[in-house]
């Protein structure tokens, strides 16, 4: 039997403001060398200055994925020609990466999987070349952007358990806040590394590389193509060729170059930019800055508040929803009730509007006590529902409109029993079905004319177990 060995180079454009080592803007555009300055060029002269919030941002995630930071910031160059270098040298880390010795936990099918990461570092992207028949172009947007690139552990052992990491590694930069992550634009691609071997052995299999591979789903189509190619070569005695492969449309891996020999790419300190220290006070000031994470939330859903699958999986994949849910509880909120609201009224107006949750005019605390409305029977589910949709149209606090409106629920059985004595006296048809032909549909009917007539205030419950009262009394009295 066989067995894969994966390891991933996973590569991240921050969202900053600049580029990693000069002035230009950093942002997407189609629009070709447009975001460019002397340094991303490669001008002689040039003198690179390291962008302090990539460096904050590198760090902070480092710190999110349990890695050892540095006590200083040092950058290294390393050496090799390429079209798309413009200077024959990338400025990176190797000296003393951002982050070393970390790990990921995730969640496979219903297993709790450690992915450990070997390092985390940053440095600056490259240009991008476009291939045309008879030439290519580069475009500089990109060179210099500010890249972080993760590379884990030979642990990974399936596909699943690769695209899983993935999705929560880019949920993390998303809770963090260091990058937008959407593999569209290339701003996260990875490298996929992948073996082969007998179970029983303790040596790697023959490693083969997949570079820049953007879409999840093209790394699992990879993994999965390259498990069985690999497999069957072994299994009829042939050797796997160490090289580098690239996915195709068919969702085949098809081979671009042999790669025999590591490349030496001759690292030294870059004498440009000075080694900054790392303060224990910055150190410590970031560490409170990284949130509870994704897995954490997802559990403590389970565990402790009893969330469905669906329900714990939608809360703690966005944090901002996640905070906000919490924020709800934490003004003690019904947790049924509130899951109940957030699925219902509070999605469906984000969609309809098409807005993010900060932007939306129902704070937490304006949530918090319509759930309660409904909680201490004071209001029904359908009523609070109303209230809330017309608060968010009118972008008023919902208990401003529940005191203006006087739309407490009404609770008292005597004022109930006259509404729907009355409302009986109006109906003596239905009342007759019921009576004669013990027809059920009669106390449906009641009721939706109890809420109707009561604009929705009366306590249902309370209007229904009245209503079969009644109509049993009715029937006791016509019998008799």
């Amino acid at each position: 039997m066989y067995e894969a060995v994966i390891g991933l180079e996973v590569h991240c454009e921050l969202d900053t403001k600049s580029k990693n080592f000069s002035s230009a803007p950093n942002f997407f555009t189609e629009e070709h060398n447009t975001n460019v300055a002397t340094v991303d060029i490669g001008l002689p002269g040039i003198l690179p200055v390291a962008n302090k919030e990539a460096v904050r941002k590198s760090i902070l995630t480092s710190l999110a994925l349990h890695c050892e930071v540095p006590n200083e910031v040092i950058f290294d160059r390393k050496n090799y020609y390429y079209a798309d270098l413009p200077k024959g040298y990338q400025i990176t880390q190797n000296t003393k990466p951002m982050g070393v010795h970390g790990y990921l936990d995730i969640l496979v099918g219903k297993e709790i999987k450690r992915v450990f990461i070997h390092d985390l570092h940053l440095e600056e992207d490259t240009a991008s070349l476009e291939h045309y028949s008879k030439y290519s172009l580069i475009d500089y947007n990109r060179s210099g952007v500010p890249l972080m690139e993760i590379v884990t552990e030979p642990c990974l052992s399936s596909a699943d358990e690769a695209v899983t990491f993935l999705e929560d590694l880019r949920d993390i930069f998303l809770y963090l806040g260091v990058s937008e992550a959407k593999s569209n634009y290339g701003q996260m691609r990875c490298d996929v590394n992948i073996s082969v071997k007998k179970k029983e052995d303790s040596t790697l299999g023959t490693k083969v590389e997949m570079k820049n591979i953007n879409a999840f789903g093209d790394v699992r189509n990879a993994i999965s193509y390259e498990i069985e190619r690999q497999t069957a070569l072994l299994s009829k005695g042939e050797k796997v060729i160490q090289e580098t492969r690239r996915i195709a449309e068919d969702g085949k891996t098809y081979s671009m170059r042999e790669k025999v020999d590591a490349i030496d790419y001759k690292y030294f300190i870059e004498p440009n930019i000075p080694s900054t220290p790392i303060t224990n006070q910055e150190l410590l000031e970031l560490k409170q800055q990284v949130p509870v994470l994704k897995l954490e939330r997802y559990l403590k859903y389970i565990d402790e508040y009893f969330l469905k699958e669906e329900d714990a999986v939608l809360f703690s994949k966005n944090r901002e929803l996640s905070d906000y849910f919490e924020e709800v509880l934490s003004k003690g909120a019904d947790v049924s009730l509130t899951v109940n609201f957030m699925t219902t009224c509070i999605l469906s107006t984000l969609n309809k509007l098409e807005i993010f949750l900060k932007e939306l005019f129902i704070t937490p605390s304006m949530l918090s006590e319509v759930v309660k409305l409904v909680s201490s029977d004071k209001m029904s589910l359908d009523a609070a529902k109303k209230l809330l949709y017309e608060a968010i149209d009118a972008k008023k606090d919902p208990m401003e409109l529940v005191q203006k409106k006087g739309l407490n629920q009404i609770n008292d059985r005597d004022v109930l029993s006259k509404l729907i004595c009355s409302l009986m006296d109006q109906n003596l048809e239905v009342v007759r079905q019921y009576v004669e032909d013990g027809n059920m549909s009669a106390v449906n009917f009641f009721v939706g004319q109890t809420m109707k007539t009561s604009n929705r205030q009366a306590n249902p419950n309370l209007s229904r177990e009245i209503i079969l009262e009644e109509l049993e009394r009715r029937s006791d009295k016509n019998g008799s």
